[in-house]
């Protein structure tokens, strides 16, 4: 279960810049070219978000980009820097699986699902991305299946089991 974090709480956000897009829009005078930024935002902590910003300039669109993703930051459960289970996301034709993995594996995915795991604080995890491979569409993707995480605590007490039966032990 995702937790939203609240607007006064003051973090350290490392931000970077995943893809950077420049859009062209023919009008009658001729073409108009703007710039579409793809920012992902995260203290290393289990906190993370992402934003798309748009503007003329590209340190604008990238500014525009960060702000946004600083107002949608989610909170993930972390279980000795991984993840607690197994969980797949889907976005618009792009699906994202996500495993937890041993100390040591490290960070087993590519393109954007490695930046988000490392901006997230998810040190050990390995990872599949299928279909389409859309920087915007695998970010969502991942975020959904981020979204999906829920907490071994939070499980033992709504089943009403002990924590050590939450991971058959």
């Amino acid at each position: 279960m995702q937790k939203v974090i609240k607007k006064n709480e003051v973090l350290n956000l490392e931000k970077k810049v995943v893809d950077i897009n420049r859009v062209i829009k023919v009008v009658e005078g001729g073409r108009k070219f703007r710039i579409s930024a793809l920012v992902v935002v995260g203290d290393g902590a289990g906190i993370i978000g992402y934003g798309i910003g748009k503007s003329n300039e590209v340190a604008d669109a990238v500014q525009k980009a960060e702000n946004n993703a600083k107002k949608k930051l989610i909170k993930i459960p972390l279980l000795h820097k991984t993840i607690p289970h197994e969980v797949y996301g889907y976005y618009d034709g792009s699906y994202v699986f996500l495993k937890p993995a041993t100390q040591g594996t490290g960070v087993k995915a590519g393109g954007v699902t490695r930046i988000v795991c490392e901006l997230s604080g998810i040190e050990n995890v390995l990872s599949k991305n299928f279909r389409r491979n859309s920087k915007h569409n695998s970010l969502k993707a991942t975020f959904c299946a981020l979204k999906q995480l829920r907490d071994p605590i939070s499980i033992s007490k709504l089943r009403g089991v002990p924590l050590s039966k939450v991971f058959n032990g």
